[in-house]
């Protein structure tokens, strides 16, 4: 993002997802979860879609973000993960700095815009940063 498009706080722009594509099939498994979290957070979402899960980058990747993934019609994030395995706060420093270096690693992933509940959400399709998701709350 260049020092303009700060100043003006300007977003990247993507193109609408095709709503006949796999990828928003997907999106459409996870919508009400989806809704869900768009009306709990304030900031952007970004969502990686698979057949059973949708990963779910909080804010703005790969600087400042949170996470949460939607399987089974729950949402979970790390603070469901630590209640379930007992993790310590260093294990998931580890898990974040993993995520971080995976999202930049998968810069030239296809990305796409679609609405849900009225808010845009960024829709990236990428097998490689879904795995790295679902390799690390295993």
């Amino acid at each position: 993002m260049g020092f303009l498009d700060k100043l003006l706080h300007k977003e990247k722009s993507f193109p609408e997802l095709e709503p006949s594509s796999q990828t928003a099939q997907q999106i459409e498994k996870f919508r009400d979860g989806l809704e869900n979290l768009t009306n709990e957070v304030s900031d952007p979402l970004e969502v990686v879609p698979t057949d059973d899960t949708a990963y779910i980058f909080i804010g703005k990747p790969p600087k400042k973000f949170g996470v949460a993934w939607i399987r089974d019609g729950k949402i979970n994030n790390f603070k469901t993960l630590v209640q379930d395995k007992n993790l310590p706060e260093m294990k998931l420093q580890l898990m974040s700095e993993r995520l971080r270096k995976a999202y930049q690693k998968s810069d030239a992933a296809s990305r796409y815009s679609t609405s849900i509940a009225d808010q845009k959400v960024t829709v990236t399709e990428s097998q490689f940063l879904a795995q790295e998701f679902r390799e690390l709350i295993r």
